[in-house]
């Protein structure tokens, strides 16, 4: 580098430094809130999937955290939540529609309730999933919407991968496992799909979760309540957090 280039290259560190400095003064506050509050232009719309059966437990709260995260960017932009619980479908009836020479399709053809809503998901612009866990995996509600999800996206001529669009993913899982000792698969082999048809989701885990309101009505000597009470004490509000902070990120386009 000759003498010329590494002053220039000097000017324009110190110049990041100097303004990277400058922001974190108390008094650019609002300078920084608006550089990193900058919806995305292009987002118009967000689907969110609630694949747990209870509408106010777990779940339910970490997605609408997410929502309330989205609206915080954006309060115009829509955010749609779906309970998989309130439709009647079936996973993949391997009817192979969607397979049709000269007539395949990405989004399933199979009508029943799930129709509208995998039709909206091939329109909008972020895509949230939502789950407890049972037994090491999502619920089965959730899975079977995956499979008529996914399935359309894959090619049997070259096994890739192609959804309508691309978009964010958020995948939320509520489950009774500690971080260093739980059973998760999650999204299990159904990610892999996400992630090469939509792209790299983001992981949003709440662990140790109340299984119920009131213990003691319930057959559960296995678990201690009063521990369960101190960690979600301890660790819940932070939980909605970051389910907050994957929705206004989504919306920022981070």
């Amino acid at each position: 580098m000759d003498r010329r280039g590494f002053i220039k290259k000097s000017a324009m560190g110190m110049t990041t430094a100097a303004v990277s400095s400058l922001l974190e003064h108390p008094a650019m506050a609002s300078v920084r809130k608006t550089i990193n509050h900058n919806p995305r232009k292009d987002m118009k719309k967000i689907m969110v999937i609630d694949g747990g059966p209870r509408r106010n437990m777990n779940t339910a709260q970490m997605l609408r955290k997410v929502a309330e995260g989205v609206k915080s960017v954006n309060p115009d932009m829509e955010v749609k939540t779906i309970r998989l619980y309130d439709l009647d479908y079936k996973g993949c009836m391997s009817c192979m529609v969607c397979k049709l020479k000269d007539k395949a399709s990405n989004v399933c053809k199979f009508k029943d309730a799930l129709t509208p809503v995998l039709e909206e998901i091939a329109e909008a612009d972020g895509l949230v999933l939502g789950s407890p866990i049972y037994f090491g995996d999502v619920t089965a509600r959730m899975r079977a919407f995956l499979e008529r999800l996914a399935f359309p996206w894959l090619s049997y001529n070259d096994y890739s991968m192609t959804a309508p669009k691309r978009m964010p993913v958020v995948l939320v899982e509520t489950m009774n496992g500690k971080p260093m000792m739980n059973n998760s698969n999650g999204y299990g082999s159904m990610e892999n799909c996400i992630s090469s048809a939509l792209g790299k989701p983001r992981h949003v885990k709440a662990y140790n979760t109340y299984q119920v309101k009131n213990y003691d009505r319930f057959e559960l000597a296995a678990f201690s309540e009063p521990a369960k009470r101190k960690w979600r004490e301890e660790h819940w509000e932070e939980d909605l957090q970051k389910a907050f902070d994957a929705g206004r990120e989504m919306a920022e386009g981070r």
